[in-house]
């Protein structure tokens, strides 16, 4: 499992993105990091206290074309500026201008330093220097080791049990290798990168003898390439070598691609992303994600108020993310890896009598047969947390006493007791109490139909520490109770949740009335998507466009196969049957807890058996409900509204399909069903047409595309692209 922890800021950025802070390097120490920022200023940070340590700025006109590194074997600052200044100095140096400063023959990419290893210079031309052999006579000649075209996009210095190793990618018109520099002895070796786009980010570590190469490309794939610390003499003298790849991790990247992500490795079983879009929260939000590469499952994610830059640095378990124009340092824990405990499932070790809490699952052995695991976490809360908790330890309970007050105690006093541990307790502590809680308040509900603390239970659910194996009774008491608000909380905070529970909330929802729902307090942006939804305005009567090939017109044109009134000939209609189809057939509040059962995960083969039991009038108003989502979608009307959490458009055809195969026969007989089957065939049948014209015309858009545009354009021209 992995876990974020409280964030807080290490600095304010003088401007957004990579041109405020252009890197952060580690320093002599854990507690301190170097920022380089905005091009002309050095500074270094406490990051415990968020204060600053020292600070240098060159001159004006001058500007710093390479982040500083510390130097740990002479105890300085390298920086390099205007590409061929190198300038290094000491802590107690006050003006960089008045300390060493050597003028070399070639640009300067990079410089690289490791702890306890001699500093490495990668040129520009690809030439490779260590420090102190280039400072010793800066004019040296560096030979061309790249072609004329060819750049270097990317490096990084990984330090080996033995040696140090540079790596470092390069682009030349669409292609795309990485260059592997080893020292004693000095080796280069090329490999090739099989690829058709410009991966976004590397990252490089050392782990089982071996470096692991991480890269992450714009449709969300993430590959891992492992390099030997020391090749064969072959491998050296075979010139330029495809470089093998396994898919480590398939990130979802919504509508189009990534254009700023990054992906780092916390360990051999963790990936942090940014840039890349929250599964569950669509697009418009900027998060931090913590992903397990075994089992392909989000672990933690972390909204960051303003726009993330792709950028991602990682030291001494902190992550170190500019968003906006702060710079944030956000603690994280990885714990080791196992299925139980990459999909949340947590397991009630003690029983009802018991004074014993739960313990983390952390192996199959623990899930299979039971055996009691006691994990001890170390508590991992910022200064700011640690003061909060220490004022309020003389009155917060322990879980052992609020357990004992849920059996007994008031709804009044429980929620006093409950708000008073959430607020002082620790996370880890919280992590592992929340389920056990939850269980004894459920119990306790289920016993005395009297007691129901509503908000208890919708705060111990906010935790996030919950889900549907720790306390399985609780989405279905709050339906009992019919507490629609925590309903709402549990579909979207729980990601395992059965396929029968889904439904049983699913036939609660069509069957209440909706003037009964409109009373319930729901979350806002869920409640606003809808709203917009509703709100939003059709096309005028003279717009003949499409829309998803979509056209009334044509509809009407290719409905051959239902039978027309010759008595209805040349009478106006009452109504748009348009009309009808685009306006919402249930009620605002209704329509949120419909689209967050959309949302929830499920298996076609165990979903398929329990949509059965919805009857017919509820299959078909959930029928209805899904023509208007997609009738809305086919125009765009989707796209236009900011939302958290709404359905997709293949959601909503994924349950399309499985309520008419559930339920194909018994909607067939029913008279009042031929409608709404006649106008899904005519819906379908104009998808088909329009993608079977699109078919036609493949080649000549696949033409088009390759065809090369003149460059001899002037301010007008006339061009006549001929396609066959």
């Amino acid at each position: 499992m992995a876990a974020l922890y409280e964030s807080y800021t290490l600095c304010a950025l003088a401007e957004p993105g990579p041109a405020g802070a252009r890197a952060v390097e580690p320093d002599r120490d854990q507690d301190r990091v170097i920022i380089t920022e905005s091009g002309r200023a050095v500074t270094v940070y406490k990051v415990s206290d968020q204060k600053p340590l020292g600070s240098w700025t060159v001159k004006q006109g001058q500007r710093i074309t390479c982040p500083a590194v510390y130097n740990s074997q002479t105890k300085e600052y390298v920086v390099v500026t205007d590409e061929k200044v190198v300038r290094a100095w000491k802590d107690e140096d006050v003006n960089i201008e008045r300390a060493f400063k050597a003028t070399v023959s070639a640009e300067v990419y990079r410089v690289h330093s490791v702890p306890d290893r001699e500093p490495v210079v990668l040129f520009r031309c690809g030439a490779v220097r260590l420090l102190d052999s280039l400072l010793s006579a800066p004019q040296q000649p560096v030979g061309e080791v790249l072609s004329e075209e060819e750049v270097i996009r990317w490096s990084t210095a990984v330090k080996t049990e033995q040696q140090l190793v540079l790596l470092f990618s390069t682009e030349q018109r669409g292609e795309h290798c990485l260059y592997v520099q080893r020292f004693n002895p000095n080796t280069v070796v090329k490999h090739r990168l099989e690829t058709d786009s410009a991966p976004l980010s590397f990252a490089a570590t050392y782990r089982d003898g071996n470096v692991h190469l991480l890269y992450l490309f714009p449709n969300g794939c993430v590959y891992e390439s492992v390099l030997q610390t020391r090749p064969s003499g072959s491998a050296v003298s075979e010139g330029v070598q495809a470089l093998p790849r396994s898919l480590l991790l398939q990130l979802p990247v919504g509508e189009g691609e990534l254009t700023s992500a990054s992906a780092l490795p916390l360990d051999e079983a963790h990936v942090a992303v940014v840039g890349v879009p929250h599964p569950s929260a669509g697009a418009g939000k900027d998060y931090l994600c913590l992903w397990n590469t075994h089992f392909q499952t989000l672990q933690a994610g972390r909204e960051l108020a303003g726009r993330i830059y792709g950028q991602l640095w990682c030291y001494s378990g902190k992550l170190f993310v500019p968003h906006g124009k702060t710079l944030s340092v956000i603690p994280f824990e990885c714990q080791k890896s196992s299925l139980a405990s990459a999909v949340g499932k947590l397991r009630q070790t003690s029983g009802a009598n018991e004074s014993r809490g739960p313990t983390l699952v952390a192996s199959w052995n623990t899930l299979l047969h039971g055996e009691a695991t006691h994990t001890q976490e170390k508590s991992r809360g910022m200064a700011t947390r640690k003061s909060a908790s220490a004022k309020n330890q003389t009155s917060r309970p322990t879980a052992e006493q609020l357990a004992e007050t849920i059996k007994a105690g008031s709804v009044e006093e429980v929620q006093k007791e409950v708000d008073a541990f959430l607020c002082g307790s620790e996370q880890a502590e919280l992590q592992v109490a929340a389920g056990r809680l939850a269980s004894e308040l459920v119990s306790r509900c289920q016993a005395d139909p009297a007691f129901y603390p509503q908000a208890a239970l919708a705060q111990l659910v906010e935790t996030h520490y919950l889900c549907h194996s720790v306390c399985p009774d609780l989405l279905m008491l709050a339906l009992e109770k019919n507490d629609y608000g925590l309903c709402q909380l549990c579909l979207q905070l729980f990601h395992d949740i059965p396929e029968a529970i889904t439904c049983a909330c699913l036939k609660t929802i069509l069957s209440v009335q909706d003037a009964e729902l409109e009373r319930v307090d729901l979350e806002a942006d869920s409640l606003q998507f809808m709203k917009t939804l509703t709100q939003t305005t059709d096309h005028s009567d003279g717009d003949s466009g499409q829309r998803n090939g979509f056209s009334p017109q044509v509809l009407e044109e290719e409905s051959c196969d239902v039978p027309s009134d010759p008595t209805a000939q040349g009478k106006k209609p009452a109504k748009d049957p348009l009309a009808l189809e685009m306006s919402c057939p249930v009620g605002l509040h209704k329509g949120v807890l419909i689209n967050e059962v959309l949302q929830v995960p499920y298996s076609d083969n165990l979903l398929l058996p329990h949509l059965k039991d919805l009857t017919v009038p509820q299959v078909i108003l959930l029928l209805q409900y899904l023509r208007f989502l997609y009738l809305k979608y086919s125009q765009d009307a989707h796209s236009q509204i900011r939302a958290l959490r709404k359905p997709a458009v293949t959601q909503v055809m994924d349950w399309v399909c499985l309520l008419l195969d559930a339920h194909f026969t018994v909607l067939v007989l029913a008279p009042e069903a031929k409608g709404l089957l006649s106008g899904l065939h005519k819906f379908v049948r104009s998808q088909v047409k329009l993608y079977s014209e699109l078919g036609k015309i493949e080649g000549s858009l696949e033409a088009l595309r390759k065809s090369k545009q003149s460059t001899d354009i002037g301010q007008y021209s006339i061009e006549v692209i001929e396609l066959f």
